[in-house]
């Protein structure tokens, strides 16, 4: 037995099952080839027939139990069943003889059984087809199982990748350095963007929402064109979203007192009320932990776009954000932050006390060893 074998005895089941099996296919295949398959899949189909008649109207013509009209209706199933063989069918001979032996009036079990020896010959015969194509599943479960192992050796290796590389960050690496200008940004721009909506006209504020769908990264939901052509062009376009959501609750007759065209403003206000409602300024914020320093770069520069349409002193707040890949040591950080908010208390004790690197090798050296496998056996079943 190989070092391996001892070292990982569960792989190596899975790899000697899969060449049992595919030796298993290799001698039925050859059995099979010994008459040609499509030949014994001809031969199995009138065996089949055959052998069906014979289970079907032994107990009704067998003995007392047979009648004249019985028997009749049995032989004449047979001849037809016969008739329809192929001559050029692998023993046809033999199934001719089954036929010309049963063309008798009464029938004893000793018949059917000598009948069946008739046939022992075909049922051979068939039987290497049989196990063929059982030998073929068996080949195909060793080949899934050793993928669906495959598969589950990827999930446990990516996930002790992200233990290891988490458990490599400083966690006592001053994080703080990147969070106070972040959070400060985040409460400057939450506190802009809610006087924008709350302060400034229905039409502009859907509008610059609008406007905001050319930056990808700053990942407003885009208004419904139908509200935002409404806003433009009705009079309460210049009410702030806060009123148009408080109208949005009267009744028909009390919203006559305040808009020129209440089942308008109803159809569509009122249908959007969800939207309006729902406005926040999250899509303006960096979160914690903070991205890649290549990613906050390019999302600074859409923020600031967007940030400038809204408020514009909070853009201040926002270069400070910008700066800090370039005036701290940002990936010891970030990582420090990505590390401390992933690392659950069951993983950081795992990394004191447990050998997750030469776990993870003896899981990448199984891996290898059933990709090499199953990459050794055929896939073309």
């Amino acid at each position: 037995m190989s070092s391996a074998d001892t070292a990982d005895p569960e792989a190596t089941q899975l790899v000697e099952r899969l060449e049992r099996a595919e030796q298993r296919l290799a001698e039925t295949e050859a059995r099979v080839e010994e008459f040609g398959q499509e030949d014994i899949e001809q031969l199995a189909d009138a065996y089949r027939q055959f052998a069906g008649l014979l289970d079907r109207y032994e107990d009704q013509v067998v003995g007392d139990a047979g009648d004249v009209q019985t028997n009749i209706e049995f032989q004449s199933q047979v001849a037809k069943v016969v008739g329809n063989i192929p001559r050029s069918t692998l023993l046809y001979a033999t199934f001719q003889e089954c036929a010309d032996y049963l063309k008798q009036k009464y029938f004893n079990a000793s018949d059917f059984e000598h009948v069946r020896d008739q046939l022992e010959p075909v049922a051979d015969i068939v039987a290497r087809l049989e196990n063929y194509e059982e030998a073929r599943r068996e080949y195909r479960d060793a080949r899934e199982t050793i993928r669906r192992e495959i598969r589950t050796l990827d999930e446990r290796i990516s996930e002790l990748e992200r233990l290891v590389e988490l458990g490599e960050a400083d966690l006592d690496a001053p994080t703080e350095r990147l969070r106070g200008p972040i959070e400060a940004y985040n409460e400057a721009a939450t506190a802009a963007f809610r006087e924008f909506v709350e302060q400034r006209p229905a039409h502009e504020v859907v509008t610059v929402l609008d406007s905001l769908s050319a930056y990808p990264l700053v990942a407003f939901e885009s208004p419904p064109s139908r509200l935002v052509a409404y806003l433009r062009e009705a009079d309460p376009g210049e009410m702030s979203v806060p009123r148009l959501l408080e109208y949005a609750d009267y009744s028909r007759s009390k919203l006559g007192h305040y808009v020129d065209d209440p089942d308008r403003f109803s159809r569509v206000v009122g249908g959007h009320e969800t939207f309006l409602s729902g406005l926040d300024a999250e899509p303006l914020h960096v979160g914690w932990p903070p991205p890649s320093a290549t990613h906050l770069r390019w999302r600074c520069r859409e923020l600031t776009a967007a940030v400038n349409r809204i408020a514009p002193p909070v853009v201040e707040e926002l270069r400070a954000v910008a700066a800090l890949p370039r005036e701290t040591d940002y990936e010891r950080l970030r990582d420090s932050a990505v590390a401390s908010k992933q690392l659950s208390d069951e993983e950081r004790r795992r990394l004191r006390t447990d050998d997750v690197v030469g776990t993870l090798a003896d899981l990448r050296e199984r891996r290898d060893r059933l990709s090499e496998a199953l990459a050794d056996s055929s896939d073309s079943l």
